[in-house]
């Protein structure tokens, strides 16, 4: 199943005071008055004033004679140039990441002092995203290159600045806790200690182009590898500023490399170079096929068909209605984390949720991008899948399923409204509408069924066939009801109770897939230990020998 996204997440659940105050506030500077900024408004960049994405390299920003021309998802006008590398520039790429050793820029016992280094970087960062200028900044950038309503997008740098300000100070050293186990004898003792990688990449996609190149990024460093990092390009103008901000913050220029790049150069960037682990976010064809090229040394947050199961206690529909519409339609649905498919609970049917859903659903316009340009999916592409499911005996279309009118956004991107069809639980379990069911659209879109207390194992079989398994909900207050489907399914991210949802995750759990021993995940000290080191055991022995102590027999 398809998701360029990757996924993370209603990175979006900033408190509704803060969004209010950041787009209430009245700037007295200028964007080129910020000291990391390249000369860019983001209201500014157009075709006649294009603005300009470059590569970093062992500690330059650079660029090459082979530029992509990025156009404005809203108007088809060419608004960034991308300065792309080639196969006649990669060679210092991969010479920068083969001088970094294996043991890492810093380990527990090689310049420890960097940990408190990362500390206060994180905390100058953190301040910096946390000034209304900055986060407006990157808020508006965010908007032009993936775009979504302003809260959204803030929430998306909100994320980001909790998230540095989680690992300021002593944080990161605490990341690097060691353990200790007594020996056999006096003077035996075993260390566990938690080791870098040294030189690793990092491949991320469109959808989150701060959050999750951002921690992604700092958890490398944290743990003392020497990242090179890719994002898509029509993105990567936000992670180059980001970058830029950092090393106003402290980051030595040489510790991360920056690439642009197709996935063929990057592809080969990772052959000749060799990363000893490479982190990727994106589709699960480019995700299997990269497991097989770096022989398993991967880490994957790739497609995910999210799913919502609706239990048999009603109540709150209003509030359920929304975190529905929240789930399937915030972003226009390009969340790993959306929601894919929610299985109803006739008590459900039978209530008003399905029209209230409607009714949320069609507010969303795209004056305010709370429904906007998918940039994976053509508006044929997603009409197209939604007659093949028509086609399934039982099922109709509850509300959509046709195109966004009286706008400009280009034809190499879809536009629809968000669009909700019914199949019947039983034609989903058929063998040959259930992959055509789950496949995954990333854009405004998903799938609606309902079931009876009597067909919960029928529920249950269909996650159980499903290949990826990163968000889910189960909505409901039962405590048996969530046993029973908590202890029959697997995904890595499951909310669970009446405030149940598929996204929303932010800088203060987990978030990633599980069944999966190449998953990865994100935010957390846990996701951080788990992706970004391995462990290595030090078993000290110096004695003293026994006296007296005489060569034994052979043995």
């Amino acid at each position: 199943m398809h998701r360029l996204r990757g996924c993370r997440e209603l990175r979006n659940r900033a408190p509704q005071f803060a969004v209010n105050f950041v787009s209430s506030f009245k700037f007295s500077r200028y964007v080129h008055s910020l000291p990391f900024a390249t000369n860019i408004n983001a209201d500014g960049i157009s075709g006649s004033n294009p603005a300009e994405v470059q590569n970093l390299v062992q500690g330059k920003w650079t660029t090459s004679s082979n530029w992509n021309t990025i156009v404005d998802p809203l108007n088809g006008e060419p608004f960034i140039k991308v300065s792309e590398v080639d196969e006649g520039g990669i060679q210092p790429f991969v010479e920068s990441l083969r001088q970094c050793p294996k043991h890492g820029l810093h380990n527990p016992f090689k310049s420890p002092e960097r940990y408190l280094m990362f500390g206060d970087i994180s905390a100058k960062a953190a301040h910096m995203l946390s000034l209304p200028e900055v986060s407006d900044f990157f808020s508006k950038l965010i908007q032009r290159v993936a775009p979504k309503s302003y809260q959204q997008a803030f929430g998306e740098v909100y994320v980001t600045q909790k998230f540095l300000e989680n690992f300021s100070g002593d944080q990161v050293r605490f990341l690097a806790r060691s353990f200790a186990v007594p020996g056999n004898h006096l003077g035996q003792q075993s260390h566990g200690f938690r080791w870098p990688y040294g030189p690793v990449a990092i491949i991320t996609p469109f959808n989150f182009p701060l959050e999750i190149p951002v921690l992604q990024l700092m958890g490398a460093l944290y743990m003392g590898n020497k990242p090179v990092l890719k994002v898509d390009s029509k993105v990567a103008i936000v992670a180059e500023q980001m970058l830029r901000l950092l090393h106003e913050c402290g980051l030595p220029m040489e510790d991360v490399d920056f690439i642009n790049c197709d996935g063929n150069m990057m592809n080969k960037l990772l052959m000749e170079a060799k990363p000893h682990m490479t982190l990727f976010t994106g589709s699960s064809r480019v995700a299997d096929k990269l497991a097989v090229d770096l022989k398993g040394r991967i880490k994957l947050e790739d497609a995910g068909f999210d799913w919502k199961i609706l239990g048999p206690d009603v109540q709150e529909v209003d509030y359920v209605a929304w975190v529905c519409d929240q789930d399937a339609y915030a972003c226009s649905g390009q969340k790993c984390s959306a929601q894919s498919i929610l299985f109803m609970h006739e008590n459900w049917a039978r209530s008003s949720l399905i029209n209230k859903i409607t009714e949320l659903a069609t507010r969303r316009k795209l004056d305010d991008l709370t429904v906007g340009p998918v940039l994976t999916f053509t508006t044929e592409a997603m009409l197209e899948h939604m007659n093949k499911l028509l086609q399934i005996s039982g099922s109709k279309l509850l509300f959509g399923g046709e195109a966004l009118e009286n706008h400009s956004i280009p034809a190499i991107y879809g536009a629809i409204k968000p669009t909700a069809v019914f199949v019947p639980i039983e034609e989903i379990l058929k063998d040959g509408n259930y992959e055509l069911v789950t496949r995954e659209i990333f854009g405004p879109f998903q799938i609606v069924t309902e079931y009876k207390d009597s067909q919960l194992p029928m529920v249950l079989d269909a996650l159980e066939r499903m290949h990826a398994h990163l968000t889910a909900a189960v909505v409901s207050n039962d405590v048996l009801f969530l046993q029973e489907v908590i202890g029959k399914s697997v995904n890595g991210t499951t909310y669970a109770g009446l405030r149940a949802r598929t996204t929303g995750a932010p800088q203060n759990h987990w978030f990633g897939p599980a069944g999966d021993p190449r998953g990865a995940g994100i935010g957390t000290p846990e996701a951080i230990k788990l992706v970004w080191s391995c462990h290595r055991e030090i078993i000290y022995d110096v004695g003293p020998v026994p006296k007296p102590w005489e060569i034994p027999t052979a043995t």
